[in-house]
């Protein structure tokens, strides 16, 4: 178990192309929010959740924090994240992300030494919900969020940051099809995970 790195699921969003909060959908035998809280489980020795300053409330056996900055996105949640962990970094998910993978998590974090992120650029494109920040990120994101910057990928063009990028090709013997990176934001692509994943219980 990962001990100087906290696992923060991020899982605030609001789920507009879905048309209902996502976190509670199945795919296969599991919610999407359940998928990747077990993953996180699996890897860090801390895990935390957080939701929006909106979003209904979780019962779960970690921590579940609301963002501290409110209205502010992934963004806002990654700040929280690392407002509020105890750990030298995070890693932060995504809990739209069904299929994560332990391995690729342990790989991405074995990179950490003497950078500021670890962020992962599959075939979708970077992927800042599914990567490694560093302490030194909280000030940055901090300034970003209160002046209304809050495109995530912006973070890893601040000079002040060391970022190490990490390419599709590179991790593609852990995840060959690229599957940790694929994400639910619509029925359609709801239909698609549930396919890939297999079975659902009846009803879901």
């Amino acid at each position: 178990m990962i001990s100087d790195v906290t696992g923060i699921l991020l899982a605030g969003g609001r789920s507009r192309r879905m048309g209902k909060d996502k976190r509670f959908l199945f795919v296969g035998e599991h919610t999407l929010l359940e998928r990747s809280l077990a993953v996180l489980q699996g890897v860090f020795q801390s895990v935390s959740i957080v939701i929006g300053d909106d979003s209904t409330v979780i019962e779960a056996r970690v921590p579940v924090w609301r963002d501290i900055i409110p209205n502010c996105g992934s963004l806002g949640g990654i700040y929280t994240g690392l407002k509020l962990s105890k750990t030298p970094y995070i890693f932060a998910v995504a809990c739209d992300m069904p299929f994560i993978s332990p391995i690729v998590i342990q790989y991405l974090v074995s990179l950490k030494n003497h950078v500021d992120v670890v962020m992962p650029r599959s075939e979708f494109g970077p992927q800042p919900t599914h990567a490694l920040y560093s302490g030194r990120c909280l000030p940055v994101i901090e300034t970003m969020v209160r002046s209304g910057r809050l495109s995530i990928k912006d973070v890893v063009n601040e000079a002040s940051l060391r970022v190490r990028w990490v390419q599709q090709a590179e991790i593609s013997g852990l995840d060959p099809g690229g599957r940790s990176f694929f994400n639910v934001n619509t029925p359609e692509e709801l239909e698609t995970a549930r396919k890939m994943a297999g079975p659902s219980p009846v009803g879901s």
